[in-house]
């Protein structure tokens, strides 16, 4: 039986043979001037575009669990700052959804489910003797708007970040693709509250 990457590198071959890439051809710069930070989750791999009627080159879109920037020098907030000065992009929105798994997360069971798949506990503490606060660097959210409020506020705060940039908030429904505005950054009070 093959393996599932074995699976996908025969796929690819016989997807750039028959070049089928040709229909997704665009260059490094957004069509749409725009960056989207969502969430990671399977179901809006290819929802998430439709609904926002995105085609490819249309926007950067950076992904991660629970569409969050946690920390404001970390990678999200790295890809926005380039893709504002580097790649013109012009407007933000932070998408993230009902239903996600971020939603109330256990930092205990991942630790433990972290112990069970074979991580020594020994290197768990550690990290925290270093000063790494695992559970709440693991911590998710209580409330998917709050979340996306708290989202935009430290983009929107970050100070690389230029002020003539509108950061957005939304929450897409991972089943039907309905987008409800959170944020509306071209408002003059979407400053977000981080």
């Amino acid at each position: 039986m093959k393996s599932l990457l074995a699976n996908v590198l025969d796929h690819n071959r016989d997807f750039v043979a028959r070049r089928e890439y040709e229909p997704f051809a665009t260059d490094k710069f957004p069509d749409k001037n725009l960056a989207v930070l969502a969430c990671m989750d399977a179901r809006l791999v290819e929802l998430l575009p439709k609904a926002m009627g995105l085609k490819n080159g249309d926007a950067k879109l950076i992904k991660n669990a629970g569409a969050l920037v946690t920390h404001p020098w970390g990678s999200v907030m790295r890809s926005l700052i380039v893709a504002v000065y580097a790649l013109r992009a012009e407007e933000i929105c932070v998408v993230a959804h009902e239903d996600c798994g971020m939603n109330s997360i256990d930092p205990g069971a991942i630790l433990q489910a972290a112990q069970d798949r074979g991580i020594n506990g020994k290197t768990m503490d550690t990290l925290r003797a270093a000063g790494i606060d695992l559970d709440h660097w693991l911590r998710g959210f209580d409330n998917v708007a709050d979340s996306v409020n708290y989202t935009v506020g430290i983009i929107r705060q970050h100070p690389l970040m230029p002020p003539d940039v509108p950061v957005h908030g939304l929450i897409i429904n991972p089943h039907t693709g309905q987008l409800k505005l959170v944020v509306d950054g071209y408002s003059p009070q979407a400053t977000g509250d981080a």
